[in-house]
């Protein structure tokens, strides 16, 4: 449980691993989708290699749209790059990190698909069968008044009782399904290798400090963005409980008790009131919260918080008629 607990503390700590873990999820059920699959080949040789490219490519095409879609790269992404420019610039590597790191994290479960069907090899025996040279196997069913094609299209369907206790079937389907593996185990090793190579060269092709400097600032526009969202929704809901108690207050007859109001409730009420205050910020009304909005669309905050880490503060100093300084808290 403890372990468990430690997990899902990872996958909350930030964007970047929630959307890790996204991936991982899709690429899973990828894996669970395709065991789950059904696939049943036509057996006619013009719809063989058509439907088995289609089990093959759309499915991988909408699990790469789906993680698109669930990435929140993808919303930063598009907003730091649809945004006008205002009082802040736009920083070209920022997008082009976000949009790195959207299109690797979407063509995980897709590749994770492709891979497994290739693996499998039904879908490759499915599509190309026909494909095969007969004549390098021996068995074949001559006597059933079809022609090559047709006879090699049925390779996939088992069941058909051309291929009842014939060896042919099977040897034409491991020799299909060898060449699928080898494909798919080809792959999978380029792209280990691909990765391990990018991971090994990139350092010396790539300035450590300005990488530092696009992964900080591609963190802090997720961060800005949440920190944003959270706040409107104190904001809104502070707002809408004074617009609520302030009807309902209106609402109230003029004939009413008036007791006197113990201290301590009194000091609690003014605190919570002093404290809602503080989360509205003094913006009270609807056109004042669209104006805000609206600013902080079109023209977002300087990167600059030199202000507030330096607030000006009050000094007092004591001097004499003559003005000359007695005593200073400076």
């Amino acid at each position: 449980m403890d372990r468990l607990k430690l997990v899902l503390q990872y996958f909350q700590s930030n964007s970047e691993s929630i959307s890790n873990g996204i991936c991982i999820i899709l690429a899973l059920v990828s894996v669970k989708l395709y065991t789950s699959f059904d696939f049943n080949c036509p057996c006619l040789p013009q719809y063989n290699k058509l439907y088995s490219l289609g089990v093959m490519i759309v499915p991988p095409i909408i699990l790469f749209f789906l993680g698109v879609l669930v990435n929140r790269h993808t919303g930063v992404m598009m907003e730091e790059w649809m945004r006008p420019i205002g009082n802040r610039s736009k920083n070209p590597a920022v997008v082009k990190y976000l949009f790195s790191a959207m299109i690797q994290r979407a063509l995980l479960a897709p590749m994770v698909w492709i891979l497994v069907t290739l693996l499998d090899g039904k879908i490759f025996i499915c599509a190309f069968s026909v494909s095969v040279d007969p004549a390098l196997f021996s068995g074949l069913p001559n006597n059933t008044g079809l022609d090559v094609v047709k006879i090699m299209a049925k390779v996939p369907c088992k069941e058909d009782i051309i291929f009842r206790n014939s060896s042919f079937r099977k040897a034409v389907s491991r020799y299909v399904r060898c060449y699928s593996q080898a494909v798919g185990w080809s792959i999978l090793l380029f792209l280990i290798v691909l990765g391990a190579m990018g991971r090994l060269i990139k350092p010396y092709f790539d300035d450590h400090a300005t990488s530092l400097q696009t992964r900080y600032w591609s963190n802090y526009l997720d961060v800005e963005q949440k920190l944003f969202e959270e706040t409107c929704v104190l904001h809104a809901r502070d707002f809408a409980r004074k617009c609520v108690v302030q009807f309902f207050e209106d609402m109230r007859e003029d004939a009413v008790l008036r007791l006197p109001q113990p201290l301590f409730l009194r000091n609690s009420r003014e605190e919570w009131e002093d404290k809602e205050e503080e989360r509205l910020h003094g913006v009270s009304k609807q056109e004042q919260v669209d104006q805000l909005l609206n600013k902080w669309y079109h023209s977002k905050p300087e990167l600059d918080v030199t202000r507030m880490a330096h607030r000006p503060r009050t000094c007092v100093t004591w001097e004499d008629r003559e003005g000359r300084t007695l005593y200073s808290d400076v």
